[in-house]
Protein backbone atom coordinates (compact mmCIF):
# COMPACT_ATOMS: atom_id res chain seq x y z
CA UNK A 1 0.00 0.00 0.00
CA UNK A 2 1.64 2.98 -1.05
CA UNK A 3 0.15 6.30 0.84
CA UNK A 4 2.00 9.85 1.66
CA UNK A 5 1.97 9.16 5.34
CA UNK A 6 3.17 5.91 5.01
CA UNK A 7 5.69 6.54 1.92
CA UNK A 8 7.30 9.76 4.75
CA UNK A 9 8.63 7.26 6.92
CA UNK A 10 9.11 4.01 5.21
CA UNK A 11 5.97 1.24 5.92
CA UNK A 12 4.64 -0.82 3.62
CA UNK A 13 1.02 -0.48 5.27
CA UNK A 14 0.03 2.80 6.38
CA UNK A 15 -0.37 1.32 10.06
CA UNK A 16 0.87 3.81 13.34
CA UNK A 17 0.42 1.40 15.95
CA UNK A 18 0.54 3.73 19.56
CA UNK A 19 1.40 1.17 22.50
CA UNK A 20 3.05 1.60 25.90
CA UNK A 21 4.66 -1.74 25.37
CA UNK A 22 8.00 -2.26 23.45
CA UNK A 23 6.95 -5.67 22.11
CA UNK A 24 3.70 -4.80 20.53
CA UNK A 25 5.78 -1.80 19.07
CA UNK A 26 8.48 -3.97 17.50
CA UNK A 27 6.21 -7.09 16.65
CA UNK A 28 3.97 -4.26 14.57
CA UNK A 29 7.08 -2.64 12.85
CA UNK A 30 7.65 -6.30 11.98
CA UNK A 31 4.52 -6.65 10.01
CA UNK A 32 4.83 -3.62 7.96
CA UNK A 33 3.41 -0.95 10.36
CA UNK A 34 4.94 1.88 12.10
CA UNK A 35 5.09 0.37 15.68
CA UNK A 36 5.02 4.11 17.99
CA UNK A 37 5.94 3.97 21.48
CA UNK A 38 4.29 6.06 24.17
CA UNK A 39 6.93 7.02 26.45
CA UNK A 40 4.87 8.87 29.00
CA UNK A 41 5.58 6.70 32.07
CA UNK A 42 8.70 6.22 31.14
CA UNK A 43 11.52 6.79 33.58
CA UNK A 44 14.86 8.31 31.29
CA UNK A 45 16.76 4.91 32.58
CA UNK A 46 13.66 3.11 31.25
CA UNK A 47 13.16 4.71 27.86
CA UNK A 48 16.68 4.33 26.92
CA UNK A 49 16.51 0.68 27.87
CA UNK A 50 13.48 -0.05 25.85
CA UNK A 51 14.91 2.14 22.85
CA UNK A 52 17.33 0.45 22.44
CA UNK A 53 15.88 -3.52 22.71
CA UNK A 54 13.23 -2.52 20.05
CA UNK A 55 16.31 -1.38 17.11
CA UNK A 56 17.76 -4.87 18.31
CA UNK A 57 14.79 -6.17 17.67
CA UNK A 58 13.82 -4.82 14.10
CA UNK A 59 17.02 -3.84 12.69
CA UNK A 60 16.87 -1.09 10.48
CA UNK A 61 12.73 -0.96 10.26
CA UNK A 62 11.58 2.50 11.38
CA UNK A 63 9.62 2.91 14.50
CA UNK A 64 8.00 5.92 16.38
CA UNK A 65 8.37 7.81 19.91
CA UNK A 66 4.86 9.39 21.36
CA UNK A 67 5.17 11.89 24.11
CA UNK A 68 2.43 13.63 26.23
CA UNK A 69 3.18 17.67 26.67
CA UNK A 70 -0.30 19.77 27.38
CA UNK A 71 -0.74 22.98 26.65
CA UNK A 72 -2.04 24.09 29.43
CA UNK A 73 -0.40 22.95 32.73
CA UNK A 74 -0.20 23.92 35.91
CA UNK A 75 2.89 25.50 37.02
CA UNK A 76 3.80 26.43 34.02
CA UNK A 77 4.48 30.00 35.44
CA UNK A 78 6.96 28.82 38.29
CA UNK A 79 9.22 26.27 35.54
CA UNK A 80 6.50 23.75 36.25
CA UNK A 81 5.76 21.48 39.39
CA UNK A 82 7.85 18.49 41.03
CA UNK A 83 5.81 15.96 42.43
CA UNK A 84 6.65 17.01 46.00
CA UNK A 85 4.76 20.36 44.70
CA UNK A 86 2.00 18.26 43.66
CA UNK A 87 1.17 16.87 46.70
CA UNK A 88 1.07 19.48 48.68
CA UNK A 89 -1.47 21.14 47.07
CA UNK A 90 -3.92 18.18 46.80
CA UNK A 91 -6.85 18.94 48.68
CA UNK A 92 -7.76 16.53 51.68
CA UNK A 93 -11.38 16.39 50.62
CA UNK A 94 -10.08 14.66 47.64
CA UNK A 95 -7.14 12.14 49.58
CA UNK A 96 -9.78 11.50 52.09
CA UNK A 97 -12.18 10.60 49.22
CA UNK A 98 -9.85 8.41 47.39
CA UNK A 99 -9.15 6.57 50.83
CA UNK A 100 -12.31 6.48 51.27
CA UNK A 101 -12.95 4.31 47.94
CA UNK A 102 -9.77 1.97 48.76
CA UNK A 103 -11.35 0.96 51.86
CA UNK A 104 -14.79 0.37 51.38
CA UNK A 105 -13.55 -1.85 48.44
CA UNK A 106 -10.94 -2.97 50.91
CA UNK A 107 -7.96 -2.68 48.71
CA UNK A 108 -5.03 -4.03 50.90
CA UNK A 109 -1.97 -1.32 50.97
CA UNK A 110 1.16 -1.52 48.90
CA UNK A 111 4.06 -3.14 50.20
CA UNK A 112 6.42 -1.38 52.54
CA UNK A 113 9.29 -0.96 49.47
CA UNK A 114 7.54 -1.67 45.99
CA UNK A 115 9.65 -3.14 43.38
CA UNK A 116 10.20 0.07 41.07
CA UNK A 117 10.27 -1.14 37.21
CA UNK A 118 11.14 2.31 35.97
CA UNK A 119 7.61 3.23 35.03
CA UNK A 120 4.48 3.75 37.14
CA UNK A 121 4.51 5.78 40.41
CA UNK A 122 5.33 9.29 40.55
CA UNK A 123 8.95 9.47 42.33
CA UNK A 124 9.48 12.15 44.94
CA UNK A 125 11.73 15.21 44.01
CA UNK A 126 11.24 14.69 40.10
CA UNK A 127 9.22 16.49 37.77
CA UNK A 128 5.55 16.38 37.64
CA UNK A 129 4.10 13.77 35.29
CA UNK A 130 2.79 14.88 31.61
CA UNK A 131 4.78 18.03 31.53
CA UNK A 132 7.61 19.81 29.60
CA UNK A 133 10.25 19.09 32.46
CA UNK A 134 9.25 15.11 32.43
CA UNK A 135 9.23 15.37 28.42
CA UNK A 136 12.92 17.22 27.81
CA UNK A 137 14.87 14.30 28.58
CA UNK A 138 12.78 11.82 26.39
CA UNK A 139 12.69 13.69 23.77
CA UNK A 140 16.67 13.87 23.89
CA UNK A 141 16.79 10.38 24.31
CA UNK A 142 14.48 9.68 21.02
CA UNK A 143 16.06 12.02 19.14
CA UNK A 144 19.82 10.72 20.38
CA UNK A 145 18.15 7.15 18.63
CA UNK A 146 17.07 6.55 15.26
CA UNK A 147 13.18 6.93 15.23
CA UNK A 148 11.83 9.02 11.99
CA UNK A 149 8.97 10.21 13.58
CA UNK A 150 8.51 11.87 17.30
CA UNK A 151 4.61 12.50 18.29
CA UNK A 152 2.81 14.61 21.05
CA UNK A 153 -0.19 13.08 22.53
CA UNK A 154 -1.94 16.12 24.38
CA UNK A 155 -2.53 19.25 22.79
CA UNK A 156 -0.26 21.07 20.03
CA UNK A 157 3.41 20.25 20.55
CA UNK A 158 5.74 22.74 22.08
CA UNK A 159 7.53 25.07 19.79
CA UNK A 160 11.05 23.71 21.19
CA UNK A 161 9.54 20.14 20.40
CA UNK A 162 9.10 21.10 16.69
CA UNK A 163 12.14 22.65 16.15
CA UNK A 164 14.64 19.91 17.77
CA UNK A 165 12.61 17.51 16.23
CA UNK A 166 12.91 19.09 12.67
CA UNK A 167 17.23 19.89 13.13
CA UNK A 168 17.38 16.27 13.42
CA UNK A 169 15.65 15.86 10.33
CA UNK A 170 12.77 13.53 11.78
CA UNK A 171 9.14 13.95 11.33
CA UNK A 172 6.37 15.41 14.71
CA UNK A 173 3.16 14.59 14.58
CA UNK A 174 0.33 15.73 17.02
CA UNK A 175 -2.84 14.98 17.96
CA UNK A 176 -5.85 17.15 16.82
CA UNK A 177 -9.37 16.91 18.07
CA UNK A 178 -11.18 19.66 16.25
CA UNK A 179 -10.04 21.74 12.40
CA UNK A 180 -8.78 24.05 14.10
CA UNK A 181 -6.77 22.39 16.73
CA UNK A 182 -5.11 21.46 13.18
CA UNK A 183 -4.77 24.58 11.56
CA UNK A 184 -2.38 25.57 14.27
CA UNK A 185 -0.26 22.65 14.47
CA UNK A 186 0.30 23.10 10.57
CA UNK A 187 0.87 26.39 11.38
CA UNK A 188 3.52 26.03 13.69
CA UNK A 189 5.13 22.91 11.86
CA UNK A 190 3.29 20.01 12.52
CA UNK A 191 4.42 17.08 9.52
CA UNK A 192 1.87 14.69 10.05
CA UNK A 193 -2.10 15.18 11.57
CA UNK A 194 -3.46 12.21 13.48
CA UNK A 195 -7.05 13.22 13.66
CA UNK A 196 -8.63 11.49 16.85
CA UNK A 197 -12.16 11.05 16.95
CA UNK A 198 -14.53 10.94 20.36
CA UNK A 199 -14.54 7.32 19.79
CA UNK A 200 -10.64 6.55 21.14
CA UNK A 201 -9.44 5.38 23.53
CA UNK A 202 -7.18 7.72 26.35
CA UNK A 203 -7.64 11.43 26.19
CA UNK A 204 -10.05 12.64 23.28
CA UNK A 205 -12.18 15.10 22.20
CA UNK A 206 -16.08 15.11 21.59
CA UNK A 207 -16.24 15.04 17.57
CA UNK A 208 -16.76 11.25 16.28
CA UNK A 209 -14.10 9.93 13.73
CA UNK A 210 -16.67 9.86 10.58
CA UNK A 211 -17.31 13.95 10.93
CA UNK A 212 -13.70 14.59 12.37
CA UNK A 213 -11.64 13.48 9.79
CA UNK A 214 -12.64 14.94 6.22
CA UNK A 215 -13.04 18.31 8.56
CA UNK A 216 -8.98 18.24 9.15
CA UNK A 217 -8.49 16.49 5.68
CA UNK A 218 -10.09 19.85 3.91
CA UNK A 219 -8.65 22.20 6.76
CA UNK A 220 -5.31 21.14 6.15
CA UNK A 221 -4.30 20.94 2.34
CA UNK A 222 -1.24 18.67 1.56
CA UNK A 223 -0.54 17.83 4.85
CA UNK A 224 -1.21 13.86 5.93
CA UNK A 225 -3.73 13.20 8.53
CA UNK A 226 -3.79 9.69 9.69
CA UNK A 227 -7.43 8.69 11.18
CA UNK A 228 -7.75 7.66 14.51
CA UNK A 229 -10.46 6.53 16.95
CA UNK A 230 -12.74 3.24 16.90
CA UNK A 231 -9.98 1.65 13.85
CA UNK A 232 -8.74 -1.85 14.73
CA UNK A 233 -10.35 -3.48 11.71
CA UNK A 234 -9.75 -3.24 7.32
CA UNK A 235 -12.60 -1.99 6.99
CA UNK A 236 -12.31 1.10 9.12
CA UNK A 237 -8.92 1.67 7.48
CA UNK A 238 -10.63 1.30 4.57
CA UNK A 239 -13.34 3.84 5.05
CA UNK A 240 -10.31 6.37 6.63
CA UNK A 241 -8.50 6.06 3.24
CA UNK A 242 -12.17 7.26 1.51
CA UNK A 243 -12.27 10.06 3.79
CA UNK A 244 -9.03 11.50 2.57
CA UNK A 245 -6.58 9.75 5.26
CA UNK A 246 -3.57 8.87 4.41
CA UNK A 247 -3.42 5.87 7.07
CA UNK A 248 -4.39 5.25 10.29
CA UNK A 249 -3.74 5.69 14.28
CA UNK A 250 -4.56 2.60 16.62
CA UNK A 251 -3.85 2.46 20.24
CA UNK A 252 -7.02 0.51 21.69
CA UNK A 253 -6.67 -3.20 19.37
CA UNK A 254 -3.03 -3.67 20.55
CA UNK A 255 -4.15 -3.90 24.03
CA UNK A 256 -5.66 -7.21 23.95
CA UNK A 257 -2.45 -8.52 21.76
CA UNK A 258 -0.50 -11.83 23.11
CA UNK A 259 2.25 -9.27 23.34
CA UNK A 260 0.45 -6.17 25.48
CA UNK A 261 1.38 -5.90 29.03
CA UNK A 262 -2.17 -4.98 29.58
CA UNK A 263 -3.33 -6.49 33.33
CA UNK A 264 -4.52 -9.52 33.12
CA UNK A 265 -7.85 -8.68 34.87
CA UNK A 266 -8.52 -5.84 32.72
CA UNK A 267 -7.57 -7.70 29.64
CA UNK A 268 -10.43 -10.24 30.27
CA UNK A 269 -12.56 -7.29 31.13
CA UNK A 270 -12.09 -6.24 27.14
CA UNK A 271 -12.09 -9.56 25.50
CA UNK A 272 -15.63 -9.36 27.31
CA UNK A 273 -16.88 -5.98 26.82
CA UNK A 274 -19.00 -4.05 24.08
CA UNK A 275 -18.54 -0.73 22.61
CA UNK A 276 -20.97 0.67 25.30
CA UNK A 277 -18.90 -0.36 28.01
CA UNK A 278 -16.49 2.90 28.17
CA UNK A 279 -16.87 6.59 28.91
CA UNK A 280 -15.08 9.81 29.05
CA UNK A 281 -13.80 10.64 32.59
CA UNK A 282 -11.39 12.96 34.43
CA UNK A 283 -11.22 10.54 37.02
CA UNK A 284 -7.23 9.43 36.38
CA UNK A 285 -5.38 12.18 34.72
CA UNK A 286 -7.68 15.08 35.26
CA UNK A 287 -8.66 15.48 31.39
CA UNK A 288 -11.03 13.70 29.74
CA UNK A 289 -10.17 10.43 28.67
CA UNK A 290 -12.33 7.32 27.24
CA UNK A 291 -11.82 4.35 29.48
CA UNK A 292 -13.29 1.21 30.41
CA UNK A 293 -16.57 1.66 32.67
CA UNK A 294 -15.86 0.11 35.71
CA UNK A 295 -16.71 0.42 40.04
CA UNK A 296 -14.04 3.45 39.94
CA UNK A 297 -15.24 5.63 37.05
CA UNK A 298 -18.51 5.19 38.83
CA UNK A 299 -17.22 6.01 41.86
CA UNK A 300 -16.52 9.67 40.67
CA UNK A 301 -18.96 10.06 38.50
CA UNK A 302 -21.59 10.16 41.39
CA UNK A 303 -22.78 13.59 42.57
CA UNK A 304 -22.23 13.89 45.74
CA UNK A 305 -18.24 13.06 45.39
CA UNK A 306 -15.68 15.83 44.82
CA UNK A 307 -14.99 16.47 40.92
CA UNK A 308 -11.63 15.32 39.78
CA UNK A 309 -8.67 17.83 39.79
CA UNK A 310 -6.47 19.12 37.27
CA UNK A 311 -3.48 18.10 35.15
CA UNK A 312 -0.88 17.20 36.67
CA UNK A 313 -2.86 17.25 40.54
CA UNK A 314 -4.95 14.16 39.88
CA UNK A 315 -2.14 11.48 38.41
CA UNK A 316 0.09 12.53 41.29
CA UNK A 317 -3.56 12.11 43.42
CA UNK A 318 -4.50 8.41 41.99
CA UNK A 319 -1.19 6.92 41.48
CA UNK A 320 -0.76 4.98 44.30
CA UNK A 321 -4.15 4.25 44.73
CA UNK A 322 -3.99 2.90 41.04
CA UNK A 323 -0.81 1.06 41.78
CA UNK A 324 -2.95 -0.91 44.75
CA UNK A 325 -5.71 -1.84 43.18
CA UNK A 326 -3.69 -3.28 39.59
CA UNK A 327 -1.39 -5.56 42.43
CA UNK A 328 -4.56 -6.87 44.20
CA UNK A 329 -7.13 -6.85 41.23
CA UNK A 330 -5.84 -10.65 40.72
CA UNK A 331 -8.41 -12.06 43.33
CA UNK A 332 -11.49 -13.08 42.08
CA UNK A 333 -14.93 -11.60 43.32
CA UNK A 334 -12.40 -8.36 45.03
CA UNK A 335 -13.18 -5.22 45.36
CA UNK A 336 -9.99 -4.47 43.04
CA UNK A 337 -11.08 -6.57 40.69
CA UNK A 338 -14.25 -4.58 40.40
CA UNK A 339 -12.24 -1.29 40.89
CA UNK A 340 -9.45 -2.08 38.05
CA UNK A 341 -9.89 -0.41 34.33
CA UNK A 342 -7.73 1.07 31.48
CA UNK A 343 -8.01 3.45 29.09
CA UNK A 344 -9.62 1.86 26.06
CA UNK A 345 -11.45 3.15 22.99
CA UNK A 346 -15.12 2.14 21.73
CA UNK A 347 -13.48 -0.79 19.40
CA UNK A 348 -13.22 -2.84 22.77
CA UNK A 349 -16.30 -4.18 21.07
CA UNK A 350 -14.75 -5.78 18.53
CA UNK A 351 -11.64 -6.68 21.14
CA UNK A 352 -13.38 -9.92 21.61
CA UNK A 353 -10.03 -12.32 20.17
CA UNK A 354 -6.48 -13.18 21.20
CA UNK A 355 -4.46 -12.28 18.47
CA UNK A 356 -0.43 -11.36 18.07
CA UNK A 357 0.12 -8.32 16.87
CA UNK A 358 1.38 -9.20 13.70
CA UNK A 359 -2.16 -11.23 13.00
CA UNK A 360 -3.84 -8.20 14.10
CA UNK A 361 -1.83 -6.34 11.19
CA UNK A 362 -2.27 -8.97 8.91
CA UNK A 363 -6.25 -9.20 9.59
CA UNK A 364 -6.87 -5.80 8.97
CA UNK A 365 -4.87 -5.91 5.49
CA UNK A 366 -6.42 -8.88 4.60
CA UNK A 367 -10.16 -7.22 5.24
CA UNK A 368 -9.05 -3.91 3.63
CA UNK A 369 -8.20 -5.87 0.08
CA UNK A 370 -11.61 -7.84 0.48
CA UNK A 371 -13.26 -4.30 1.34
CA UNK A 372 -11.89 -2.43 -1.41
CA UNK A 373 -12.60 -5.50 -3.68
CA UNK A 374 -16.10 -5.55 -3.03
CA UNK A 375 -16.05 -1.67 -3.26
CA UNK A 376 -14.94 -2.20 -7.09
CA UNK A 377 -17.49 -4.99 -7.84
CA UNK A 378 -19.89 -2.29 -6.90
CA UNK A 379 -19.09 0.21 -9.33
CA UNK A 380 -18.43 -2.58 -12.31
CA UNK A 381 -22.40 -3.35 -11.34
Amino acid sequence: MRTTAGDAVGIEFPIFAFSHCRDVVAAVSRAGGLGVLGAVAHTPEQLEIDLQWIEDEIGDLPYGVDLIIPAKYAGDENDGFTVDDVVQLLPIEHKEFVQDILARYEVPDLPAEPTSSGRGLARAGAAAPFSAATAGPQLDIALAHRTPFVANALGPPPQFMIDRVKEEGRLVGALAGTAVHAERHVAAGVDIIIAQGSEAGGHTGEIGTMVLVPEIVDAVGEVPVLAAGGIGRGRQLAASLALGAQGVWCGSVWLTTDEAETHPVVKQKFLGATSADTIRSRSITGKHARMLKSAWTEEWDREDTPDPLGMPLQPILTAAAQARINRAAHNPGSGAEKLANYFVGQIVGSMNQRKTSAQVVLDMIDEYIDTVHSMQTQLEA
